[in-house]
């Protein structure tokens, strides 16, 4: 695992998580983060330009996330984030849907004397294989 900022191998990808989103789950977040109608009320949904109720696009990072730190942070050395370089929603996300993802670290630099940056991309897939979202990320590392 990539426990150093010198450890992590430029080019390496990585594929995994399995999230599925529910319809009770979609609703609570958007009612407390991003109160919209399309992601609050199922029948003003029906009338937008989604035809049904679709996660927030942050719920959608959120969640991107979750499957991220469960499937390689929490066991990296990752140190934390100071931010994005890109975020963008592709498709929405649906109630029922399946995400999982994939991450590729294309760049890396030193930070300062103790820490390196990682520049990775990470993108979020449903279980149609269809992209729904894509990140640009940097991610530190402590140095050996």
């Amino acid at each position: 695992m990539d426990s150093t900022y010198e450890a992590v191998q430029l080019g390496k990808t990585r594929r995994f998580g399995s999230y599925e989103v529910t319809r009770e789950e979609i609703m609570r977040f958007a009612e407390q983060y991003d109160p919209q109608p399309f992601h609050i009320d199922p029948e003003a949904a029906e009338e937008s330009m989604f035809g049904t109720l679709v996660a927030s696009g942050w719920h959608t990072a959120a969640m991107t996330m979750r499957l991220l730190v469960d499937g390689y942070l929490l066991e990296s050395g990752a140190m934390g984030s100071p931010g994005l370089e890109g975020l963008r929603w592709k498709q929405p996300v649906r109630p029922g849907d399946e995400l999982s993802i994939e991450t590729e670290a294309v760049d890396k630099e030193p930070w300062d004397e103790d820490r390196g940056v990682v520049i990775s991309v990470t993108e979020t897939y449903n279980q149609n294989d269809e992209l729904v979202q894509s990140m640009r990320s940097q991610v530190l590392f402590p140095r050996e």
